[in-house]
């Protein structure tokens, strides 16, 4: 499954991932995994909140360097181990944010060896929140999290 991508609005990469689709998208979508890989260590997920339909809640609150960060959204799209889309644009109820970043999409597609092709796009209003977003570290960030998801998701196999 691919979406053309607009490179003036979008960031992206895909990796090859040595564990099932079906754990990634289980790391994905059970809040008691999320604390484990979806921000880059030493900082915390300390809060998960997850109602997996178009519409339901997926909330986060990081601890980063000591600071509290609450980030509500809602999913747009979900396709059990395929695809999954969420955004900070709304909050659950189609309540609109004041000053939305982005719109993440997930996409997870077997590999030939019982791995997962893994692609990750965040999808921006404008080319400047775009920009933002890749100085503050895109794919470093973005990068770390899917090797701390890989490794803990070994973890679940073993």
């Amino acid at each position: 499954m691919t979406l053309e991508l607009d490179p003036a609005t979008d960031l992206s990469f895909t990796r090859t991932l040595a564990v099932p689709r079906r754990l990634v998208w289980e790391c994905w979508t059970v809040p008691k995994h999320i604390p484990h890989f979806f921000i880059p260590a030493p900082h915390k997920v300390t809060s998960v909140e997850i109602d997996l339909r178009v519409g339901g809640r997926f909330n986060t609150t990081f601890d980063v360097e000591g600071n509290t960060m609450e980030n509500p959204g809602v999913y747009l799209e979900v396709v059990p181990e395929e695809k999954l889309v969420f955004t900070d644009a709304y909050s659950e109820g189609w309540k609109p944010a004041a000053e939305p970043f982005m719109t993440a999409i997930l996409l997870l597609a077997d590999t030939p060896d019982g791995g997962t092709s893994y692609t990750a796009i965040a999808r921006h209003r404008n080319p400047e929140s775009r920009k933002t977003h890749e100085e503050m570290g895109f794919f470093d960030g973005w990068g770390t999290v899917v090797t701390q998801l890989e490794a803990y998701a070994k973890g679940i196999v073993a």
